[in-house]
């Protein structure tokens, strides 16, 4: 059963590495499951402290994940429609059945919404839109970072008690 716990494991952290790119699959939370299967392994020692800081931090990490990129809107001198056009395209974007739309969608809601309802000019609005695509990169940056050092911790934590599998 430990063999098959560890394994699960290491399969979600490498999928929840993937899922920081693919907006598809839930990449942070997949990578938090990784390590949760390697606490249930009596044979490696992972503390419950560790287990909710690493919960807190994918907890914060996905949220930040949706409002990156409406913030991205706002320091690229978006207004407040902005914004809320950036987070109602990536919500609209998550759902919807076409690759990438994570990407396109949240750009064109914030450019849409700065062209209609505060009355920018397009050059402006699409500074404000080009705002949301930077903060995409940034939360999938950050993701990708915190999945890294789940894995790592999740080896650590196997290479610590290494005698187990040898």
């Amino acid at each position: 059963m430990s063999i098959l716990l560890i394994s699960l494991g290491f399969i979600c952290c490498i999928v929840g590495i993937i899922g920081s790119f693919l907006p598809v699959l839930p990449g942070l939370p997949t990578s938090w499951i990784g390590i949760l299967l390697l606490y249930f392994v009596p044979e490696v020692d992972i503390s419950s402290n560790l287990l909710w800081i690493t919960f807190g931090i994918t907890v914060v990490i996905f949220i930040l994940d949706y409002l990156i990129p409406m913030l991205g809107v706002k320091k690229f001198g978006g207004s407040k429609y902005g914004m809320y056009g950036a987070g109602i395209g990536l919500v609209v974007g998550i759902f919807a059945p076409i690759p990438l739309t994570v990407l396109v969608f949240p750009f064109l809601g914030a450019y849409i919404a700065e062209l209609v309802f505060s009355k920018m000019e397009s050059k402006q609005a699409l500074r404000a839109a080009f705002g949301s695509f930077i903060g995409f990169l940034a939360s999938t940056f950050v993701e990708f970072i915190v999945a890294l050092a789940f894995i790592i911790i999740f080896c650590y934590k196997l290479i610590q008690y290494r005698e187990f599998l040898f």
